[in-house]
């Protein structure tokens, strides 16, 4: 099946069952903005949880806050967001289309790169156990052809962007003859900025009204509270500030379902350390962040790092950590070293000092910052992307399933009487009333049992119990592997000893130890 129609049965899947919903369903919904149904709160309150914990639990040097989405204009105009927070738009005249330059081009170098793949991939299947990639990589004249073409327009696309020549980046999508996917045609406006911060006003009138912005990053919040955690917390560098929260950009071309919104949620950390030492922090917490992403288990190929061509006129190093989504390998993270730009900004135009004195080194001075940023909404369908399923059973049977990691599901576990009558259901609320203080459990008991197990397996529930007549005589109940389906019979007592520490974020912490 080609991987454009998975990412939409995925996408299907989220509102059939209560995952994500277009935001003002009844209303045929707004553009690029979705709330999250019954189960898709909890699975996202569990991606919060582990990302939190990861931080501010095992870390004693890490600490975190909650900053208004609101702040003082002044705040963008120091971070540089009201002069240079842009986009790179084009139009096509026929389709009245508009998208971002930089995200065509992109997309035309990873074409360059997806040809090179499907020769190696055939010359792979034609040579099996003797195939040299390496080898072949640098003489088939084929391979080579591409990637002196990828090469080529990698390193003119860089240039442009590290010049912001908007001619440039239009010349090159006219030179490489990209099309509009809509109208198909290459009838291209010039290249022009748009800034992307909302704005909105505070003020009882309308004549006294001052103009504000939704926040389109939750960094300067944690920038321009460095001194007030640092004193009130007695923090000695090197230390962290973490938030999670929303944030708000107006994109033109926001796209591929949840990836891009207007409205998304970040968990970021910003990290102070000494000048000088911020490159091995920086190596650190690259590494520290890639290990929280692969114990998920979804395998270690489906990752990779993508250091930055530009880098921020602010930044000396900066990476992605990309996932293998459906439509290809998409940021999910990124890591950023940011040197002393923000707090020097926020001291310029504030007048106030924000500086660490350092009693080992009798000095003061303006701490470095390494960022770790992770979009919330991102990190959710990169786990949905990879936990979708669809299998063949024996007898011709198949089911889709959710192979979530058992603590990021949103139940845990499911508690099916197998009648509706003769005293199992009675039974089956007996145990969840204990179960329930300790995880999240799901009382079913319409339709067949075989139906019920098909519905848990598509929200991703890792366990389900069946209470059956046996289990009034002898305590007992049948506990379901949702990824193997094997039942086996075990004491009502044994339950919570046998699933918690399964489906706990604990199980997932200790992967990072």
């Amino acid at each position: 099946m080609a991987q454009e129609d998975v990412f939409k049965k995925i996408v299907s899947h989220c509102k059939e069952y209560g995952f994500v919903f277009p935001s003002s369903d009844i209303y045929d919904g707004l553009g690029a903005v979705y709330d999250y149904g019954q189960n898709g709160v909890e699975l996202k309150n569990n991606i919060k949880q582990y990302w939190w914990q990861s931080m501010v639990l095992l870390h004693e040097n890490i600490v975190g806050i909650d900053s208004a989405i609101f702040m003082h204009p002044t705040i963008w105009k120091a971070s540089g967001h009201v002069d240079a927070f842009n986009d790179p738009l084009i139009d096509n005249r026929d389709s009245k289309k508009r998208y971002r330059a930089d995200v065509l081009i992109e997309e035309q170098i990873a074409k360059y790169e997806e040809k090179i793949d499907k020769e190696v991939a055939k010359a792979r299947k034609r040579f099996g156990e003797a195939f040299d990639e390496a080898q072949f990589r640098s003489t088939n004249a084929r391979v080579l052809e591409q990637q002196a073409k990828r090469d080529a327009l990698h390193q003119r696309y860089a240039d442009a962007m590290n010049a912001m020549d908007l001619n440039e980046l239009k010349q090159i999508i006219l030179d490489e003859e990209i099309v509009c996917p809509i109208s198909g045609t290459r009838n291209w406006t010039d290249v022009r900025q748009f800034n992307l911060m909302f704005k909105t006003e505070v003020g009882s009138t309308a004549e006294g009204a001052s103009t504000i912005y939704l926040r389109p990053e939750t960094a300067q919040g944690i920038f321009v509270n460095y001194l007030n955690v640092q004193k009130t917390g007695r923090m000695k560098v090197p230390f962290g500030i973490a938030q999670i929260g929303k944030a708000f950009r107006n994109e033109i071309v926001a796209r591929q379902f949840i990836f891009r919104m207007r409205e998304f949620e970040q968990m970021e950390m910003q990290f102070f350390v000494k000048p000088g030492t911020e490159l091995d922090w920086f190596n650190k917490w690259k590494a520290y962040r890639l290990a929280w992403h692969e114990a998920l288990g979804f395998g270690e190929e489906n990752y990779r790092y993508h250091d930055h061509e530009k880098l921020a006129h602010y930044a000396n190093a900066a990476t992605d950590i990309e996932f293998h989504m459906p439509f290809g390998f998409k940021e999910v993270e990124g890591i950023h070293s940011r040197t002393n730009f923000d707090l020097s900004q926020h001291a310029k135009f504030s007048g106030r000092k924000i500086e660490y004195f350092d009693p080992e080194l009798n000095e003061s001075y303006t701490p470095y910052v390494i960022e770790t940023s992770i979009g919330v909404d991102r990190m959710f369908l990169s786990v949905m992307c990879h936990a979708y399923q669809e299998e063949k059973l024996e007898g011709g049977d198949s089911r889709v399933v959710l192979k979530l990691p058992a603590a990021l599901a949103p139940v845990k576990l499911a508690v099916l009487p197998l009648v509706k009558k003769d005293g199992l259901p009675e039974k089956a609320h007996e145990i969840m009333q204990d179960l329930k203080f300790h995880f999240n459990c799901k009382y079913e008991e319409k339709d067949s049992i075989g139906k019920r197990y098909r519905r848990q397996d598509a929200i991703g529930t890792p366990f389900c119990i069946t209470i059956d007549h046996d289990t009034l005589q002898d305590n007992c109940v049948t506990l379901r592997d949702r990824d193997t389906m094997e039942q086996t019979r075990v004491p009502i007592s044994e339950l919570r000893s046998l699933i918690e520490d399964k489906v706990s974020i604990t199980s997932l912490l200790k992967k990072l130890q």
